[in-house]
């Protein structure tokens, strides 16, 4: 009998595979019921708001929490001027090339410090392990993409933010487990290390790199400070620039001032579509992310 299958002496049940009391249950289940309602809650509120008339926005005096009427206005506006459809493109490429080659350049830097005795192993893994206590800071950086000529280009959102020392590291450890017995017969039967990265490091390490993506994903979607100090062209601003500046600092939009008339979407449903549109890629991305997110992090942080 296994470990995990055995019993403690007496036929008793460990405490954590006993069956919850009724009381249990019923305390877990409004536990994750009020956990639903605060997660999702706000969205609806958000959402319903941004689908509002400028009638029903005024009636209520703010955010709307009873739908009375829906209408798309607020979404027509918004892409009726090219500002908000110019930075959704924008922060689609900058997402799509900056995570393709940060969790290209982590992959490869992890597998090589994962590897004993690889080119320069101990200083470049001092360097990384560095850079969990020390950051240049903002001026040395900026001057650093001013001296190259980054400022005012797209790769001045990427570059400066392109690796993480946390996800090398993270991706290290789940490398370090993969046993050394499986590369040795790889490189025995003539394959090259890339070729056993690619066709036997990645493939069992799906959960992990699928994680570390996703965090480049989402910090490469919801980035606004680099493309604040770097882009002067508003034509190139993201839109987590745009949520900013259009939503928490309270500029409006230039549809929606300039030659509106009649029943127009209010600024706070406009604020509020704005909002609905950052959103919905991390919405539609996570559930296919979630179930490597708890098994990548865990196995490649705890074992190693």
């Amino acid at each position: 009998m296994s470990v995990l299958t055995s019993r403690p002496r007496g036929g008793r049940l460990a405490p954590w595979e006993e069956r919850p009391s009724p009381v249990g249950q019923l305390g877990k289940g409004t536990l994750i019921t009020l956990i639903v309602v605060a997660v999702l809650g706000p969205l609806y509120v958000i959402v319903l708001t941004s689908l509002s008339s400028a009638a029903t926005v005024n009636r209520v005096g703010g955010l709307v929490l009873v739908p009375d009427g829906i209408t798309f206005e607020a979404y027509r506006q918004i892409f009726s001027d090219t500002v908000v459809s110019r930075a959704v493109l924008v922060s689609t490429g900058v997402t799509v090339v900056g995570t393709l080659i940060s969790a290209g350049v982590s992959i490869l830097g992890a597998y090589s410090l994962s590897r004993p005795g690889s080119f320069l192993h101990r200083p470049l893994l001092f360097s990384i392990l560095l850079m969990f206590v020390f950051f240049p800071g903002i001026i040395p950086v900026y001057l650093m993409v001013s001296g190259l000529g980054l400022k005012d280009t797209y790769w001045s959102l990427i570059l400066p933010t392109a690796v993480s020392a946390f996800n090398v590291v993270v991706l290290r450890s789940f490398f370090m487990n993969i046993p050394g017995e499986i590369l040795d017969s790889a490189r025995i039967d003539g394959a090259g290390e890339f070729r056993i990265l690619w066709r036997i490091v990645l493939p069992m390490s799906k959960a992990v790199t699928a994680v570390v993506a996703m965090f480049y994903a989402v910090g490469y979607w919801n980035a606004w400070f680099n493309a604040m100090l770097y882009i002067d062209d508003t034509r190139k601003w993201p839109l987590a620039l745009i949520l900013r500046q259009y939503v928490v600092d309270s500029n409006p939009l230039p549809s929606a001032t300039a030659g509106v008339t009649g029943d127009a979407p209010p600024t706070l449903a406009i604020k509020m579509a704005i909002v609905v549109i950052a959103v919905i890629p991390a919405l539609i991305i996570y559930p296919f992310v979630q179930r490597h997110f708890t098994k990548g992090v865990i196995v490649g942080a705890i074992k190693g």
